[in-house]
């Protein structure tokens, strides 16, 4: 086997390495690093790459050759990649060199016609694939200096092939449906790993080996014997520049987790937290965020600033009124129909006939037996005209407090309503509304007065 190509191919390795390793520190040394982590944007995400090495017509994983021997032969290739982020990248390749094979003087016949060795020429393989960081190590410093990767993808490639004979004629211009073709045309699916070693933010050499598969069995002008698939290698050495602003860092070096715990440790950050502390103490000072009626909305904001206590309010500080009454939810006894301020928010309901009242006991919303009658005939009426509704109307007399005697009224409507409910009457016929003490009928001064004022009015409509 000659192994004078893969020498060539490492010699030119390494002299670009030195070459371009000088440049590459010289920019580097006017470049500067991010600080903080603060994603993709602040880095450098583009890469430029060159590379030559060995190509075979064999890969690592094994598999059937048509050729009993093969040579290494030179290839070369360029890169072009965009980090997406410190663990993936998408990259566009491209590869051009000679695959070379032999049956060591014996002449086979394979299905497209007899071959004793030959030199398939690769005009180009183009592929696009994802190459995914899969471990980084760190020397010294809290940054990557060696990173190994993978990669898959897909990509298209033209070659054409000639046997090696003193009579030998190049198979250019008969390929194709009309054998006017230079190229036979394929797609492949390349396979590969690498080495990247760090020798400045701008620069890194790579050590990489790809398998292409290709999706046909003519790359060597031989059809094997059975279903079977065609594939090449390279194993490479080359060099890559970071493109874009020297301002930026590379973000194939970057360790956020690193970067996220030195910010802890970092006495600039420390700084402005201790900063944005005075701030706030001086917002407080000011009585930004005072609030002087204890509705929950700082009177800068408040846009009703005197509301009274234990009055629920909106987002800017004005009372809760959902029926836009002019009354507030929590004084308003119909909170969801639009009402006046006389009957506590609630509408005046016009009764078509005369206001029957039913009269309770002090201190009592329990239906006295002489009711019976009066709510049992109000029901027979209802059952009659199906459309009509009525409207029970609570009161209290004086004694006690606003606060219980509305309460008690409002039991006392509710009586007479389950009242009606248990004799036949749906429940949205009746409506009930509680008024206190707020409509007397007669003086609270007597007690004559205060029991007619212990009532229920029925309103029929």
């Amino acid at each position: 086997m000659n192994y004078s190509t893969l020498k060539k191919a490492l010699v030119f390795s390494l002299v670009a390495l030195l070459g371009l390793g000088e440049v590459s520190v010289a920019q580097d040394a006017t470049s500067s690093s991010a600080k903080v982590f603060g994603g993709r944007a602040q880095y450098r995400t583009w890469s430029l790459g060159v590379n030559a090495g060995v190509l075979a017509p064999v890969v690592m994983v094994g598999g059937t050759n048509d050729f009993s021997n093969w040579s290494p032969t030179l290839g070369y290739g360029l890169t072009l990649r965009k980090q997406l982020d410190h663990i993936f990248g998408v990259q566009l390749g491209y590869q051009s060199g000679q695959l070379s094979y032999d049956n060591g003087g014996a002449t086979v016949n394979l299905g497209l016609g007899s071959r004793t060795d030959g030199i398939t020429q690769i005009s180009s393989a183009v592929d696009l694939t994802g190459v995914a960081n899969v471990g980084s190590i760190d020397f010294l410093k809290r940054e990557n200096s060696l990173n190994f990767n993978l990669k898959a993808g897909l990509g298209r490639v033209a070659y054409n092939w000639k046997e090696i004979n003193p009579n030998a004629t190049p198979a250019k211009g008969t390929y194709g449906p009309n054998k006017d073709r230079n190229n036979i045309r394929d797609i492949y699916v390349p396979v590969g790993a690498s080495v990247k070693f760090k020798v400045s933010d701008r620069t890194n050499f790579d050590l990489g080996y790809t398998m292409n598969f290709l999706d046909a069995d003519n790359l060597d002008g031989t059809k094997g014997k059975g279903f079977t698939r065609d594939k090449w290698s390279y194993a490479s050495a080359g060099v890559e520049f970071s493109l874009g602003s020297k301002a930026k860092s590379n973000l194939d070096w970057v360790n956020p987790l690193a970067m996220m715990y030195d910010e802890l440790k970092d006495p600039t950050l420390r700084q402005e937290v201790e900063a944005l502390k005075g701030r706030v103490s001086a917002l407080e000072a000011a009585d930004l965020l005072k609030d002087s009626d204890g509705d929950g909305v700082a009177d800068k904001l408040d846009k009703c600033p005197n509301t009274e206590a234990g009055i629920k309010v909106d987002g800017s500080g004005c009372p809760l009124d959902v029926d836009a009454d002019g009354i507030p939810d929590s004084k308003d006894a119909c909170p969801t129909v639009k009402g006046i301020a006389r009957l506590n928010g609630c509408p005046e309901f016009a009764a078509a006939g005369p206001v029957v009242p039913i009269q309770f006991e002090f201190n009592s919303s329990v239906l006295r037996t002489s009711a019976y009658s009066v709510l049992d005939g109000l029901a027979s009426s209802l059952k009659a005209n199906t459309s009509a509704v009525v409207q029970l109307d609570g009161h209290a007399s004086a004694e006690g407090t606003e606060e219980y005697n509305m309460t008690l009224s409002r039991d006392r409507a509710n009586s007479v309503k389950t009242y009606m409910v248990n004799a036949g009457i749906a429940s949205n016929r009746i409506a009930t509304t509680a008024y206190g003490e707020s409509r007397p009928v007669a003086s609270n001064a007597t007690e004559a007065g205060r029991t007619q004022n212990r009532r229920v009015e029925i309103k029929q409509q």
